[in-house]
């Protein structure tokens, strides 16, 4: 398990380029059948991700649970939202079956011990991308399609911006402890998320990047609001978010991303949004 330790937001003007990728860039999610999972002490949220090929692969395949987590299984305390980037599969939790096809997602709670994931076709694998978070009581696993996302146009074509955010796994949507999830995609000719930007002290954020062209890139936009860095994402990369960073991204074509949060709480509007004449 790759480990991330919190940065101060002092230290991090003083970053180059290596660090900044370093600290907060994950690459390398998907192999096969393998479980890769990077531990942030940013609100100790996790990521993981999953292809499996030819076996079925559980959850803590290759990861020291007891020296991890101090647990006996990994969701013993935590709960765990999962969106599939790849061929369709099946994620089996605590005996029970659920199929996923591309952009299906399924929240998982705490308390469930066993998680094993397969894929319906080897030639065509299925990609699941997890975020998890520290979770206080049991709530209800659900499996959610596009169709049952709350969608929130966004953005004006004018303006580079026009974007649907897909809220899957959201108070509006269905209870959680702490972990929110959606998945944002961008019209053709729209190249801008989030902006004008923001940041909220209450939370941290992840962004995972993908349907990103093989020719094409994301200029990731992160730090405070008067002094800002970016990192250059490719397809299928995440970056993690602390609270008191701004999240934007600007791609040379169009692109869809998944956001998760988790944090103090489940507001979505308790942030402070930055001008983009103040942007520095």
């Amino acid at each position: 398990m790759d480990v991330r330790y919190s940065v101060n937001p002092k230290d991090f003007k003083r970053y180059n380029t290596e660090e900044v990728r370093k600290e907060f860039l994950i690459t390398g999610l998907f192999q096969p059948d393998a479980v890769t999972a990077t531990y942030s002490h940013v609100d100790r949220m996790v990521t993981f991700g999953c292809m499996p090929v030819n076996e079925t692969v559980s959850l803590d395949k290759g990861i020291d649970v007891w020296h991890n987590f101090g647990t006996k299984f990994i969701l013993e305390r935590r709960e765990i939202g999962i969106f599939n980037v790849g061929g369709s599969g099946v994620i089996t939790a605590d005996g029970t079956e659920y199929k996923l096809g591309y952009k299906d997602c399924l929240y998982v709670t705490m308390g469930t011990k066993e998680v094993t994931f397969r894929s319906d076709d080897s030639a065509k694998p299925a990609k699941f991308y997890m975020v998890s978070a520290p979770a206080h009581k049991p709530c209800q696993t659900k499996l959610l399609t596009l169709k049952d996302a709350r969608k929130v146009p966004c953005g004006k074509m004018e303006e580079a911006n026009d974007r649907v955010i897909n809220q899957f796994i959201h108070p509006d949507v269905l209870e959680t402890c702490q972990l929110s999830m959606g998945m944002t995609a961008l019209k053709p000719g729209s190249v801008w998320n989030t902006m004008p930007a923001h940041t909220h002290e209450r939370r941290m954020e992840i962004y995972f990047y993908f349907e990103v062209g093989d020719d094409d890139v994301v200029f990731h936009m992160m730090g405070q609001g008067d002094e800002t860095r970016h990192i250059i994402m490719h397809n299928e990369d995440a970056v993690i978010s602390p609270s008191w960073s701004i999240h934007a991204g600007c791609g040379t074509k169009n692109y869809t991303f998944i956001w998760a949060m988790g944090g103090e709480n489940k507001t979505f509007d308790d942030m402070d949004d930055i001008k983009k004449v103040d942007l520095k």
